[in-house]
């Protein structure tokens, strides 16, 4: 067969030389042992936590070695696209600060640019004639109706699916029936032809997983679609030779797919870059695992934690106690520590299932926000407030000072202990609203209602703002032996029976007129806080 007059058929026209390309896209000059790594996502507005999971070992991979890690974007499918989904990439990775060095939307080293496959289109089809004039591509002009029916005769027969073999009908159709089939019009796919044994296996070795078995491949997989744009398998080939990526890591699904890689940069005289495959992030579902599901989890979602008002630095911290598994002992060490400083290695990543744990990530969370000052708290809640807050939530930022003591008290900032009450941004707002808004709802009290009736009338006739703590609870302690109650807490241990209840009950009453809870920082302060007229305007309420 002519197969230099099949590819100018299938592909006509000059394209550059191949020497041109690789002048154009030269190796790049960063300093000995650097690598250069990459996030390449689909363009479809979903940025999960795997992909979180991978930019991180992509940028600490890059950046610890001197080197760079770039986005691209794989947007072959346009049916996947979304418009506004490469913003969204980024901007979610810049939240969990992920910087890249250049990429689509980001610019930088404009040689290996584009970032977008659907603008690499020429050098695709320029290396699909190659193939094809070497005879180790072909068109194939099965259609849907067809490759149904094949995959339907080889699961009715209980063999892998795929084109390959018996199976790949176009594989050895002669000259004068491609020629036929090209005159009648008949739409086509170029695929490669496979030179590879399944039976025979090859020792790989994994970044993450170490040495691993790999089977050659035997699939005639497609390489440029029927409108000309690459498969994935083809143009991560070709993209990752040309902007010289060094070490590509990917979720271990990818695996099954190692042998198509394999053989494409063989037969594209590529040398083959390093591969790495994490494990997959798991959940506890009873008495079981199973992978993080977009329709059954929401928290798979990057979205998420960002509505939720998740604090950027205690996700990354989570998950780099995911990804490396002497991080968690470094932390403990070093836990003011810049997280670039952490020595992150590859093959420290799990080689097996990774257990994401929602109620780790939460007390990560609260250990982390309680580091803040009140201050960078404040910040912290304002930007989440203006982006996913309500209107009245906004409103708590018009009188900073108010704020700023609120923070102080319900952080435990000045006292022995920092509190650890604020998991996220979305809960702490929820928890501090007492101070901007009266209580909507109270939790239940523990006394009948002419009980507490008479002991909040009682403390409002004697109220004054100007008492300091100790001459307030001493009003309180008085409050409390007017109604049987016990003023001091080892009497009421000594005889329970003999009280009503204990001054910390009385206590509860006034806090949960004051804020519809039963716990809460310390009542004298927040009552402070509230000021002399809204602490009365509320015990009246409650009492009206």
């Amino acid at each position: 067969m002519n197969y230099h007059a099949l590819a100018e058929r299938l592909l006509p026209g000059d394209y550059p030389t191949l020497e041109t390309y690789e002048a154009q896209y030269p190796p790049r000059n960063l300093p000995k042992g650097a690598e250069v790594t990459r996030l390449a996502p689909s363009p479809t507005g979903f940025i999960h936590l795997g992909n979180l999971f991978s930019a991180i070992t992509d940028e600490r991979i890059a950046h610890r070695s001197g080197g760079i890690v770039y986005l691209r974007i794989e947007d072959t499918d346009l049916k996947r696209k979304v418009e506004g989904a490469v913003e969204a990439v980024i901007s979610a990775l810049n939240y969990f600060d992920v910087k890249f060095d250049e990429g689509a939307e980001i610019g930088g080293d404009e040689t290996y640019a584009p970032w977008y496959q659907r603008r690499r289109a020429e050098i695709y089809r320029a290396f699909a004639k190659k193939l094809i004039e070497e005879g180790r591509a072909y068109p194939c002009f099965c259609t849907e109706d067809d490759l149904t029916a094949l995959r339907e005769e080889q699961t009715k027969n209980k063999e892998i699916t795929g084109y390959y073999g018996k199976y790949a009908k176009c594989r050895n159709l002669s000259e004068e029936e491609i020629y036929r089939n090209l005159d009648a019009g008949k739409p086509f796919v170029i695929r490669l032809r496979s030179m590879g044994n399944p039976e025979i296996k090859h020792k790989f070795h994994d970044e993450i997983k170490g040495d691993i078995t790999v089977p050659e491949n035997d699939q005639d997989v497609v390489i440029l679609k029927s409108d000309g744009i690459p498969t994935y398998h083809f143009a991560h080939a070709i993209d990752d030779h040309f902007m010289r990526t060094t070490v590509v890591i990917r979720g271990e699904d990818w695996i099954a797919s190692l042998p198509i890689h394999i053989e494409l940069f063989a037969a594209l005289g590529f040398p083959l870059p390093r591969y790495g495959h994490h494990c997959s992030l798991m959940k506890q579902d009873g008495e079981s695992r199973r992978k993080l599901s977009k329709r059954k989890d929401p928290e798979l979602s990057l979205e998420y934690y960002r509505k939720e008002g998740y604090y950027a630095r205690a996700v990354k911290v989570y998950m780099l106690t995911l990804l490396n598994s002497n991080f968690e002992e470094w932390y403990l060490k070093n836990p003011d520590a810049d997280l670039n400083d952490f020595p992150f290695k590859a093959e420290k990543m799990s080689k097996s299932g990774t257990l994401f744990d929602l109620d780790k990530l939460n007390d990560i969370s609260k250990n982390e926000l309680s580091k803040l000052s009140a201050q960078d708290m404040a910040t912290f809640l304002k930007v989440w407030a203006m982006e996913f807050g309500t209107p009245e939530q906004q409103r708590y930022f018009e009188d900073e000072e108010k704020l700023l003591r609120v923070l102080t008290l319900c952080m435990g900032i000045g006292g022995k202990k920092r509190r650890k009450d604020f998991t996220t941004a979305s809960q702490a707002m929820k928890f501090i609203e007492f101070f901007f808004e009266r209580p909507m709802t109270y939790e239940e009290f523990r006394f009948e209602k002419d009980v507490r009736t008479k002991i909040l009338k009682q403390f409002l006739e004697g109220y004054r703002y100007e008492d300091d703590a100790q001459v307030w609870f001493a009003r309180v302690k008085e409050v409390a032996s007017a109604n049987g109650f016990a003023a001091e807490m080892k009497e009421y241990k000594a005889a329970p029976e003999a009280y009503m209840g204990s001054v910390a009950d009385v206590a509860e009453i006034l806090r949960i007129a004051m804020t519809g809870k039963a716990n809460t920082p310390d009542l004298w302060t927040i009552m402070q806080i509230l000021g002399e007229e809204e602490v009365r305007t509320r015990i009246s309420a409650l009492l009206n």
